[in-house]
């Protein structure tokens, strides 16, 4: 067999190593019905011998036959062979609770790893991939743990057993059943090699298909609209051409194995007639009898029987290993990092006026700071934000923002705007720390946001995005997506400030409305005023609207608006918008120009610098 590359030693340690999470003794109960399954076949393969030597042989020459010790024999073989079964079907029903149990936990493990990775790792992996190492691949350990495993353990068991009563019963011939082995075990390497090679690349490339069919079903709109569809199907048919290539020479060796193992396992067993027969005539290898030929050729079955087996198993186990090895390569993904200590806790003032940490939600929000003393210091959360000179870039060598200094203080309304591109959405990435800044310095209420933990400091940021994320469930499960404390009254009291209760209420079944893909029964400005609820049921201290009301028609965006301010109102808030109109009222706006702050002011004050951004809202420059 092919001896495994170092890696693939380490993804079968790994793979084993979820046996031992609580499946020890069950799996040590499969050894020990395996090794009685293979011993009470070979027993009845020896009992075969005696059976013809001691018992058949001798009725045919009596001349009033006595049946009763044939009976005894053929009752004590059928216990052993009804044992083996027993055994058998004990075993393949264990494993398969074994099997399902590490899926599930490979599984778990997976997913929770997942839930660590940083924003950038699903930012440059296409969904359909990592979808299919959840599906495809976790799919492929089932196969090899529920069958190709116990089935190999088997073998190996009864190759030995086996190997043990040939050498009892006869040396000569053991040694010409072990020079036909070696032959198979040759062809065995040649083909399983080939074969092990494109098993790896069969499973990338079915990842990279199910991305792409992904990618085709949510933009399948986007393809009707621009008569697309021949150059979809091109493309997928260059995707579906490399997986076949791949799985037909994976599939292509491994399917013409078993055919010659069988064929060579044929002729062996002529050649061991063959060579019996003859010792037997010649009085070579010591005395063989017709029963010991009988049993020898039944052992010889029982002998390459199991190393086809193990040979038409290598297919399943070295697929499985292939998924494994990218299951493994997504759980070694490193997690984000975080190494704040600062975390946010709800305060209250006691009769001095400090500042206290509270155990009830008290609408009052306070950064609680550890000392080297180990005590802890209270700062009350306002939202003021400062870039210091901030430089970022996503790939090293293309700086996206240059030397970014801004600030927004306690309750004001700061808009950004610009051109596609001009890094309005990396700055509200930077405040979340999706991505860590390359140099500079952000700081949120004189903190730095490096010494607060990541969920500390995104739960006092409520987000709307442009792209809205709706999940299976109700209307109002959506929305208190939120805030998962919320009661129905605040959700409803949300949708109200969003001004999505009134079309949320003519629903079929109103708040109890089900949504489903994305919340296809939905426009996608109601989609948008849903997330708008969901933020506002949050209630946090600070909002970032990254195009908000984009997807809203402007007579609703006026309605929207109402709302907003009355969300806004006594928060920090940052506004990414296009329509300038729906920034006019924002404290300050800062006019972004590929990653640099070129204006800032408010409204008022920029029009009358009659620069950027004078030509941006009166129309001498486009947007875009």
């Amino acid at each position: 067999m092919n001896k495994m590359p170092v890696n693939r030693r380490d993804t079968i340690r790994r793979l084993l190593s979820y046996v031992g999470r609580g499946y020890q003794l069950r799996f040590l109960l499969v050894l020990l019905c395996i090794l009685i399954s293979a011993v009470a076949n070979v027993s009845g393969s020896l009992f075969l011998g005696s059976l013809i030597d001691n018992y058949v042989k001798p009725l045919l020459v009596m001349e009033t036959p006595d049946y009763s010790g044939l009976g005894r024999v053929l009752v004590l073989m059928a216990c052993l062979y009804l044992t083996g079964a027993l055994c058998a079907l004990a075993y393949n029903w264990i494993m398969v609770g074994i099997s399902q149990g590490i899926q599930k936990q490979i599984r778990d493990d997976l997913f929770g790893h997942m839930q660590t990775l940083p924003i950038k790792y699903f930012d440059t992996h296409p969904h359909g991939d990592v979808m299919s190492t959840y599906t495809n691949d976790v799919d492929t350990l089932r196969q090899m743990f529920s069958q190709s495993l116990p089935q190999m353990i088997n073998s190996l068991m009864t190759i030995t057993v086996t190997f043990v009563g040939m050498f009892v019963t006869n040396v000569s011939l053991t040694a010409v059943v072990i020079l036909c082995v070696l032959c198979t075990l040759q062809i065995t390497k040649l083909l399983a090699g080939r074969s092990g090679r494109y098993f790896m690349s069969q499973q990338k490339k079915l990842g990279d298909l199910n991305g792409y069919i992904e990618e085709m079903i949510n933009g399948q709109k986007v393809v009707k609209v621009f008569c697309r569809e021949r150059q979809a199907e091109e493309d997928f048919d260059k995707l579906n051409d490399a997986l076949f290539e791949s799985a037909n020479n994976a599939n292509k060796y491994a399917n013409i194995l078993m055919p010659i193992l069988i064929n060579i396992g044929n002729i062996q067993y002529v050649i061991v007639a063959v060579a019996g027969g003859a010792m037997a005539l010649g009085g070579v290898g010591g005395t063989i009898t017709l029963g010991t030929i009988a049993a020898f050729l039944q052992m010889s079955k029982s002998f390459t029987n199991p190393i086809s087996q193990i040979s038409q198993q290598l297919n399943s186990v070295v697929m499985a290993l292939a998924g494994a090895q990218r299951i493994f390569d997504l759980m070694d993904e490193p997690s984000e990092e975080d190494h704040g200590t600062v975390t946010l806790v709800n305060a209250s003032y006691d009769r001095d006026g400090n500042l206290k940490e509270s155990s009830e939600r008290t609408n009052i929000w306070a950064w609680k700071v550890p000392q080297a003393d180990g005590s802890f210091s209270y700062t009350r959360l306002q939202g003021d934000v400062r870039f210091d000179h901030v430089d970022f870039a996503y790939e090293e060598g293309t700086p996206i923002l240059h030397d970014i200094s801004l600030f927004a203080k306690p309750g004001q309304k700061l808009a950004f705007v610009g051109a596609t591109g001009a890094g309005k959405t990396t700055i509200t990435n930077l405040i979340n720390r999706f991505y860590d800044i390359d140099d500079g310095k952000i700081h949120y209420d004189g903190i730095s946001i490096n010494d607060i933990k990541k969920t500390d400091l995104r739960r006092s940021l409520g987000i709307v995005l442009q792209d809205t994320n709706l999940f299976t469930g109700t209307v109002r499960e959506n929305i208190r997506y939120g805030n998962l404390d919320a009661t129905d009254e605040e959700v409803e009291a949300a949708a109200a400030l969003a001004n999505a209760d009134d079309f949320i209420r003519r629903l079929p079944q109103g708040y109890d409305t089900m949504l489903t893909g994305n919340g296809a029964n939905l426009s996608q400005g109601q989609r948008q005023l849903i997330a708008i609820a969901r933020a506002a049921v949050a209630d946090p201290p600070v909002m970032i609207l990254d195009e908000a009301t984009s997807s809203i028609d402007t007579r609703t965006e006026a309605i929207v608006q109402q709302g907003m301010d009355s969300l806004m109102c006594g928060r920090t808030v940052f506004v990414i918008a296009h329509r300038l109109s729906t920034i006019r009222n924002s404290n300050a706006i800062m006019v972004l120009d590929h990653g640099r702050v070129v204006e800032r002011g408010d409204h008022e004050d920029l029009i009358r610098q009659h620069g950027v951004y004078y030509q941006l809202y009166t129309g001498a420059f486009e947007l875009e």
